[in-house]
């Protein structure tokens, strides 16, 4: 059996997205998570994910530059933007790359001060981090807070998912390749789990493609979350995360995993 990273983005974004999660990983449905550090009430998301998290669950940085979130330092950088805006500014250069510094180490601290560690891995809200301007920023964050992790790619044998969302993304993943090799930065050797979200009803029959040709310690993403009125202030991304949830905690998912011969453990 190869071993799968099932990662869960997005915690501490809303509190029915960490509660989703946290119970998709004490029934061992996931290892791993990344933790969006300006979400509200940190500390104690911290503290009740640390107290269900199972032996060798993962527990990474998910950099938010983008989204619904306030950051931690003033001022707003690109976090009231999409994704959209930031990548344009970023291939212009027209970012403040001293105050991206900043957020991002203000978001490494805030973790290691919640956690009481580094994160193991580190990882990006909407990929930000993979994005000429951002990559480097995030590498030597990580390489000053967390000596240790690995961060992710985004590209895998079919791309980083399904469609031309997928295609893209592994595009921009190129770079970071690069520089992380450079670095002699560990990553994962492959990633998927990109996918139109409208096709979101379809979760459970598009995600075995997920799985198609991915190797050991292959990385997939999901987004499963329970919905909330917290949720709907923040961000966009609603039914997806319910859909999601039932499928990774109902009995299709487990066989689905076995089929591939892939394992959790």
């Amino acid at each position: 059996m190869k071993r799968l990273i099932l990662c869960a983005d997005d915690y501490a974004l809303a509190p029915g997205v960490s509660r989703a999660i946290r119970e998709l990983a004490a029934a061992g449905r996931l290892n791993a998570t990344s933790v969006m550090t300006p979400g509200p009430d940190l500390a104690a998301e911290a503290r009740r994910l640390m107290a269900v998290a199972p032996p060798g669950f993962q527990i990474g940085l998910h950099v938010t530059l983008t989204g619904g979130l306030p950051p931690l330092t003033a001022p707003r950088l690109a976090m009231a933007e999409g994704i959209g805006s930031l990548l344009m500014r970023s291939h212009l250069r027209r970012l403040d790359r001293a105050a991206v510094a900043a957020e991002i180490a203000a978001q490494m601290q805030a973790f290691i001060a919640a956690f009481g560690a580094p994160p193991a891995f580190v990882d990006g809200h909407q990929h930000a981090h993979l994005l000429p301007g951002i990559r480097d920023l995030v590498v030597a964050a990580a390489e000053r807070h967390a000596p240790g992790a690995w961060i992710r790619q985004c590209s895998g044998p079919g791309g980083a998912g399904t469609g031309l969302k997928g295609q893209v993304i592994a595009g921009l993943s190129r770079g970071l390749r690069r520089l992380l090799v450079r670095h002699g930065i560990a990553t994962n050797p492959a990633f998927s789990g990109a996918y139109d979200f409208r096709r979101a009803a379809e979760f459970a029959a598009i995600f075995p493609a997920f799985l198609a040709r991915l190797p050991d310690a292959g990385l997939v993403m999901v987004h499963p979350g329970h919905v909330d009125a917290a949720l709907r202030r923040v961000d966009p991304v609603l039914a997806p995360r319910a859909h999601e949830f039932a499928y990774l905690a109902g009995d299709t998912f487990p066989a689905d995993l076995a089929t591939a011969g892939f394992t959790l453990a």
